[in-house]
């Protein structure tokens, strides 16, 4: 009988998503080599065959997280089909970072347990820098678009609308994960309207 083929770039996007099932659940400091091999099926040897160190597995975790989120968000600004209506893909580009349904509220969760945990982990503080500037890239690019197209007011400065517009996705973001009987999904669109519409 041979020997069973094992994909490596599958075996690590499982890995990667059972440290994401454990840090939703139980948290960063949870996700153990061994809770996330029980968690993946595997044997703690299987998972350091892979990873050397409980650091680079939760590293590539985070880094798979970034890649997910960025690749969804990327296929909603090519998918803009209508030139004449920019506010709205606008609208649902931002609203990728926000947790609107189970699948983005479980990303808002790891995104909010991993900035967290790079406080004190310096080996993540490189990837919430990442987060943080990716967030503020998207927004920057957003508001560029529709200055240009006029749905929003020449005169704004963009920089600074910019980092008004990601303290608000955060904000919505940390209500959305903490209080989601009171911020939701549909209030967190409500809001995220208003604040678009305001700079017309």
């Amino acid at each position: 009988m041979s020997p069973r083929v094992v994909d490596p770039v599958a075996r690590r996007r499982d890995v990667a998503e059972a440290v994401f099932r454990v840090v939703v659940r139980d948290g960063v400091e949870q996700a153990s080599l061994r809770n996330v091999a029980m968690e993946a099926g595997l044997s703690i040897g299987s998972i350091r065959h892979y990873f050397d160190s409980h650091d680079a597995m939760v590293v590539f975790a985070v880094e798979f997280l970034i890649e997910s989120i960025d690749r969804r968000v990327f296929e909603h600004v090519r998918a803009r089909k209508d030139p004449a209506d920019v506010r709205r893909p606008g609208e649902r580009v931002l609203s990728e970072v926000l947790p609107l349904d189970d699948r983005r509220r479980d990303e808002a969760v790891l995104w909010l347990a991993f900035a967290t945990a790079a406080r004190t982990r310096p080996s993540l503080l490189p990837h919430a820098e990442r987060l943080y500037d990716g967030l503020r890239a998207l927004c920057h690019r957003a508001l560029t678009v529709m200055s240009k197209a006029g749905t929003i007011a020449a005169t704004h400065d963009l920089a600074l609308e910019t980092e008004r517009l990601a303290s608000l996705l955060n904000g919505l973001t940390v209500d959305g994960v903490l209080h989601p009987d009171r911020m939701t999904p549909e209030l967190t669109l409500s809001v995220l309207r208003g604040h678009l519409d305001s700079l017309r």
